[in-house]
C-alpha cells in the first residue's frame, strides 16, 4: 500500500472508491499534479468520478495536512502529497513544473537575528525560480 494512503487509514479517513482514487493519483512521484490533472487520471481509474467529488477529495486532504496546496505566480493550485518530508520547490518560470529539492542548510536558521525583527519564525517557503530543461 502506498505511503499516503497508509497515512489516510491511520488517521480513519472513511476510504470510498472515489476518496480512494484521488488518494492513488496523487501518490508516488511527487508532480504536482493541478486539480484537473487529478481528476483527469482519476477518470481512468474511476470512470464515474465528478470534478466536484475531486475537489472536496483534495480539499479534505489539504485540510488533514496530508497534501500541501502549492500555488505559483497566479497560476492553478497544485497538490504536493509529499506533506510529511521537508522540502522546497523548484518552478519553472515559462512552464509551470514544479519539483521537490532538498538543499543543505535550514533556511529557518540562516536567517540571522537582526533580519526577524523579534519574529518567532515558525515556518518557512522558499521557490527556486528557473527554466527547466525542456524551455531552456
Amino acid at each position: 500500500m502506498s505511503d499516503l494512503l497508509e497515512r489516510l487509514r491511520g488517521r480513519g479517513w472513511r476510504m470510498t472508491s472515489q476518496r480512494r482514487v484521488v488518494a492513488e493519483v496523487l501518490d508516488g512521484d511527487h508532480v504536482h499534479l493541478t486539480a484537473d490533472e487529478v481528476h483527469a487520471r482519476a477518470v481512468q481509474r474511476l470512470p464515474e468520478i465528478s470534478r466536484a467529488t475531486v475537489y472536496n477529495a483534495l480539499g479534505e486532504l489539504v485540510s488533514l495536512g496530508e497534501v500541501i496546496e502549492v500555488s505559483t505566480d497566479g497560476r492553478a493550485k497544485r497538490y504536493d502529497p509529499n506533506a510529511h518530508h521537508p522540502h522546497q520547490h523548484l518552478v519553472c518560470s515559462n512552464c509551470g513544473t514544479i519539483r521537490d529539492v532538498h538543499p543543505t542548510g535550514s533556511p529557518l536558521t540562516d536567517l540571522p537575528a537582526e533580519e526577524r525583527f523579534g519574529f518567532t519564525v515558525s515556518e518557512v517557503e522558499v521557490t527556486y525560480r528557473g527554466l527547466c530543461p525542456s524551455c531552456a
